[in-house]
């Protein structure tokens, strides 16, 4: 079982969108929107791949030097932040007792050192058989762990609330499960697959 974090495990989306905005909010608001409204729509991509792009937006000469400043300074923003958030309802129960001894994969588009620290501070490293954050794209994490583990698509499932989750399952044919909540309802407007507003047993 694939899971996404921010959005699924954790209810951090808006600490994100929060950070993205101030962080370009002194490009203009025209700028800090446009970078909200972006964000918003692409939840699953990694920062490594946003950065960039909302510094071009803003007119800056991008290179990996200010990419990195940029990185670190939403990293800093955010990581007390996202441990200090509410646990998607039902979730942290199902993880931590893990009832029927599922394999359980993060895969995140969060940095993968900050992603670990997250993941130790909450106390759920245990939890999960492998970690698996940015620069790795989630479509190539599903298919190495597939690969590796030898397991069947069709056999796994992956949770996750952003269209590069959906993707990354459709690409590996692995069964897709999404965590609908008020920021990522509009971005599914044709999808008619499975979905869950929680994870509270019925």
């Amino acid at each position: 079982m694939f899971w996404d974090f921010d959005g699924v495990i954790i209810d951090s989306v808006d600490v994100k969108t929060r950070a993205y905005v101030k962080l370009f909010e002194i490009y203009g608001a025209d700028i800090a929107e446009r970078v909200r409204e972006h964000h918003e729509a692409h939840g699953g991509m990694s920062r490594f791949d946003k950065m960039p792009l909302y510094l071009q937006w803003a007119g800056e000469k991008c290179n990996q030097s200010l990419v990195n400043q940029f990185c670190n300074r939403f990293a800093s923003m955010v990581f007390s932040e996202v441990i200090a958030s509410p646990w998607v309802p039902g979730v942290e129960s199902y993880i931590r007792a893990n009832a029927h001894r599922q394999t359980f994969i993060l895969v995140s588009a969060t940095p993968q050192d900050e992603l670990e620290k997250i993941v130790y501070n909450l106390n759920l490293t245990d939890c999960f058989a492998e970690i698996i954050g940015a620069p790795i794209p989630k479509e190539e994490a599903l298919r190495r762990t597939l690969e590796m583990r030898k397991r069947n698509p069709h056999e796994s499932l992956m949770i996750g609330d952003a269209q590069e989750d959906y993707s990354a399952a459709k690409a590996n044919n692995v069964p897709f499960l999404l965590r609908l909540h008020g920021k990522n309802s509009a971005f599914f407007p044709d999808y008619s697959g499975p979905s869950v507003k929680d994870f509270i047993p019925l």
